[in-house]
Parts: C-alpha cells; sequence; structure tokens
C-alpha cells in the first residue's frame, strides 16, 4: 500500500477537541486514525498488533505521562515510528528536549490542515534507515521550505503578487531569503522564464549606480570604450530585483522614481530615453518608512513601491521552519557534491540547531550545513559538525580541534562565526597567553574575573581624561556580556535589561558579532 497516499496515524492528545480536529484534518488528506486520550492508551495502541503506524502526532503536555516519557517508552520498545510532537507558544525549550529525544517534527497549537499535512507528508518519506528522497529543486512558491505561520503568511501574500505585475517590497533581516521569495514570485508569474535580473544596490560606487542600472552610450564618459545596455534594459519583458534599495543616494532615486512612473529609462550619453516592461521587486533590510522620516529616502518613490509590502520573518521567530530547512539543505548538498547516499541528522543536531537563535537568518544555517555536509564522511551529522553552534549554546561542550581531535571548550581557541565581523580598529582580538591557552576576557572596574587568567577593564573615563559617550560603554558593555555568557541572547538580554529585539538591534548598531564580540581590552 502506498503510506504516503493512506497514511495510518495515531494521534495523542488529552484535549478532547484537538483530537477531534487532527483527526478531521488527516482524514481530509485521506489517512486514517487512530485516536488516543492519554500517553498510556497510545503506547498499548502501538503494541496492539494491528496495522502499524505511519505517522504519530504526539502532544508533549498530558497529564500521568507527558510526551517526552512516551518517546523514551518508544525508544526502549524499538519503535522508529517518525513522531510529530505538539507544543503551545512559547515551549521551545520542551520542543529541544522532543528533537533530542528523537521527534521528527513540532507544530504549534493551534496546527492549521495545511501545516499538519506538510509535516506528514515529509515524516512518510523517511524510512527506517532514516534516508530520504532528494528534495527537488525550488519550482513554485509552493516550494519554498516553510512550515510557520509567519512564513505561510509570507507564501500567500508571494502567490498573491504573482497572480499581478504590481510593485512588491520585500522587508527583513539580511540572510532571511528576500531574494528567494522574489524568485519564486517571477516563477510563479506570468513572466515565468522571461530575464531575472538583480542588482544589490548596496554593493555599487554612488559614481556607477546611473550607468549599471540605465546603461551608457559609447564615450558617454571618461573610460566608456563600449555601450551597455543596462538593468533596466536586461530586464526587459521579465522581473528586476532590486536589493538593498534603501541604500541609494538620494540623486539616483529621482531617476529611478521617473523609470518606475512612466516605464522609460534615460541611458547615459543616448539622446531619448528607452521604452522598458519591468516588473520591480525590491528589498531592504532597512525600515523604509523611518528612512523617508530621515529624509535619506523619497517620500514619493516609497509609495511608488511599497505598494505591496512583504515581510520576512527572522529566522529566530519561526522556529518551526529550523527541522525542515535542516533536511533540505542537507538533501541538496549531498545530491551536489555526488555523496554516496543520503546524509542523515541526528536528533541531537536537530535539538541544537532548533534552539540557537541564528543571528544570520537562513543563510547562515545553509552555510552551517554545508561545512558539516562537506566534512562528513559517514553519512551522520552529530554535534561536532557544528562547533561554532555548539559553542554558543549550554550543554554543548564539544569543539573540533585542528588535528580533528576532540577537546573541551576551556582548552579551545575561540572560533569565527560564520559570518566574518565587521573591521573595528578600536577593538583588539584576544590574545593567547604563552603556553596557557587562556585567553584575554574583560571584568569590571569591580574586579569580577572571567573563565580566563587575563583581566581588562571597563573604563568611564577616556584617553584624555575625558568621560565618554553613553554609546561607547554601552557597545563595551554589550560586547563583555556577550563574552561572558558564552553568546546566550536571552540570557544577555536578561542581564542587560533589554529585550532580546533591542538586543539584536544594537548588536546591528554597533557591528558586533555575537560569535566572536571582540573584546576591548583597555
Amino acid at each position: 500500500m502506498d503510506q504516503s497516499a493512506n497514511p495510518h496515524v495515531l494521534v495523542v492528545d488529552d484535549d478532547p477537541v484537538q483530537r477531534r480536529l487532527l483527526k478531521a484534518a488527516v482524514e481530509q488528506m485521506g489517512g486514517s486514525v487512530i485516536a488516543a486520550e492519554d500517553g498510556d492508551v497510545a503506547l498499548e495502541a502501538m503494541d496492539a498488533g494491528g496495522p502499524e503506524f505511519s505517522v504519530i502526532v504526539l502532544d508533549l503536555k498530558m497529564p500521568r505521562m507527558d510526551g517526552l516519557e512516551v518517546m523514551r517508552r518508544m525508544e526502549a520498545n524499538g519503535n522508529r515510528t517518525p513522531v510529530i510532537v505538539q507544543t503551545g507558544h512559547g515551549g521551545i525549550d520542551t520542543v529541544v528536549d522532543a528533537m533530542r529525544a528523537g521527534a521528527f517534527d513540532f507544530v504549534v497549537k493551534p496546527v492549521s490542515p495545511e501545516r499538519l499535512a506538510v509535516s506528514i507528508r515529509n515524516a512518510l518519506k523517511v524510512d527506517e534507515s532514516g534516508n530520504r528522497a532528494p528534495r527537488r529543486p525550488d519550482r513554485s512558491i509552493s516550494d519554498i521550505v516553510s512550515a510557520s505561520p509567519a512564513m505561510e503568511r509570507v507564501m500567500h501574500l508571494a502567490e498573491r503578487a504573482a497572480s499581478s505585475n504590481i510593485p512588491v517590497v520585500i522587508e527583513g533581516e539580511s540572510g532571511v531569503g528576500k531574494e528567494r521569495i522574489a524568485r519564486a514570485i517571477q516563477r510563479a508569474s506570468e513572466r515565468r522564464g522571461k530575464p531575472f535580473v538583480t542588482v544589490n544596490c548596496g554593493a555599487i560606487p554612488d559614481k556607477l549606480v546611473e550607468s549599471v542600472l540605465f546603461g551608457h552610450e559609447r564615450g558617454a564618459f571618461t573610460g566608456a570604450t563600449e555601450k551597455h545596455r543596462g538593468k533596466f534594459v536586461e530586464a526587459n519583458g521579465g522581473t528586476l530585483f532590486l536589493d538593498e534599495i534603501g541604500d541609494l543616494s538620494l540623486d539616483i532615486q529621482v531617476k529611478l522614481l521617473r523609470a518606475v512612473q512612466d516605464g522609460e529609462v534615460e541611458t547615459v550619453g543616448a539622446r531619448q530615453s528607452a521604452k522598458v516592461d519591468v516588473r520591480l521587486i525590491s528589498a531592504t533590510n532597512k525600515n523604509l518608512i523611518e528612512e523617508v522620516k530621515a529624509g535619506r529616502f523619497r517620500e514619493d518613490l516609497y509609495y511608488r513601491l511599497n505598494v505591496f509590502p512583504i515581510l520576512v520573518p527572522p529566522l529566530r521567530n519561526r522556529k518551526e521552519d529550523i527541522p525542515m530547512l535542516v533536511r533540505a539543505f542537507a538533501d541538496r548538498f549531498a545530491l551536489e557534491h555526488r555523496l554516496r547516499g543520503p546524509v542523515s541528522i541526528s536528533p541531537e543536531v536537530l535539538a541544537m540547531l532548533t534552539a540557537y537563535d541564528w543571528p544570520g537568518n537562513v543563510r547562515q544555517l545553509e552555510n552551517a550545513v554545508f561545512r558539516a555536509v562537506v566534512l562528513c564522511d559517514d553519512g551522520l551529522l552529530t554535534p561536532d559538525f557544528f562547533p561554532q553552534i555548539a559553542a554558543q549554546l549550554p550543554g554543548y561542550d564539544v569543539r573540533e580541534a585542528g588535528d580533528g581531535q576532540r577537546v573541551s571548550l576551556a582548552e579551545a581557541p575561540p572560533l569565527l562565526s560564520l559570518d566574518p565581523p565587521p573591521a573595528n580598529p578600536g577593538f583588539q582580538e584576544p590574545v593567547a597567553a604563552a603556553g596557557e591557552g587562556a585567553y584575554a576576557t574583560p571584568t569590571f572596574l569591580s574586579g569580577r574575573t572571567l573563565r580566563s587568567e587575563s583581566r581588562a577593564t571597563l573604563d568611564a573615563l577616556d584617553e584624555d581624561g575625558d568621560v565618554r559617550a553613553i554609546a561607547a560603554l554601552e557597545e563595551e558593555l554589550i560586547r563583555f556580556a556577550l563574552e561572558f555568557y558564552g553568546g546566550q541572547m536571552s540570557e544577555v538580554a536578561r542581564r542587560l535589561g533589554i529585550g532580546r529585539s533591542t538586543l539584536y538591534r544594537k548588536l546591528k548598531d554597533y557591528g558586533i558579532d555575537a560569535g566572536n564580540p571582540v573584546v576591548h581590552t583597555r
């Protein structure tokens, strides 16, 4: 029998309303359901000798026997049926424990039928050895890897945007996947198969932006030895994706406004403008309305571009996506590197990666999995392949040494995060004490000592004897706290008395890399 067509699902939940809703959702996708009101009944159903269950949907919080105990007993009995755990809002610590215990996926109550169906279909791809069919490349919006309600809303907006030529602005932190969503909109639109041209507005020197966007004639300026069409003309008939549009200068914004309003571009050195038919999708990691208020972005251009905004949440706010993303990346990289078979992922890895906050978002997660797959020889990813992540989480005290040996965190040198920290000449790299492996870390003026031999102080006065600016002290204090608490963002925010979102904003403002907060020693 094709399990994927007719899954046999065990639903375990002490809430009768939830059981009915879950039963209806599974039956809607063509499956059959056995419902159990607690862990004891669930274990009896597993041992009843009837048809084997394809998937188990298990509530974590139940009286008498909770979901974790059910999973422990399943493990003791050798039952390897994929388990999808349910949790209430904010129960990420319990979810991490469940992933460590071997849960395949987790969903947040109340789960939508569509989200549950996706999770069940993914679980059905896993056979007894843990192998999975490689995921085919993304071809439409529905193929973007997502599981969280927040990303479901993003996908719904993207589908609506794809049905027209309405200008779209995709907002979100760096690394959340804005370009991937823009490409998905193009693939799902009537312009699929037409050019998709990208421009990183923040990476082009101001003097060249006009030429890059609108093109130039030969001899239009010194060095223009050949004619250049420009990105608008290259994208004619298709889609132009302007990344980091908030970085454009005001002069270029004026010319961009005309191109958007009239569908015409003025090539540098040309006598007349050229008509173009371009679908415009923009992206930014800035708050454009704040940029408008500050006078750094034209209000008229803002309203021309921001007709259909899509806000992509950071990965730390949609942790339900992490297990699916990890599996999808591992499958893809294994296929691209022609490994002998699919790469399996240990429950400990899924728990660890789900617990981490990912300041670099999906891009950082993708890079971490890429590195792990390249280093993996036996087809199983374990926490040892993610030393930078393990170093920032409690309970993971092993890093890789240079010769491949396992060493304790106290003996290992600091490791850079996946994203290199910005240059900051006012701060110095920690220096190893000769023959000890100890690293310089700061202390407060009270003399509180960190886990090291060397000490430094946080001074209130600058080199001229004047009181230092509050911003300078705040930056140094944040770096100190990150070093002291090992990059545990929740603990750092709590000790500093600020919210986590405020902490992340300040890290960005000061150019601080949470994984390597290079402390200023005075």
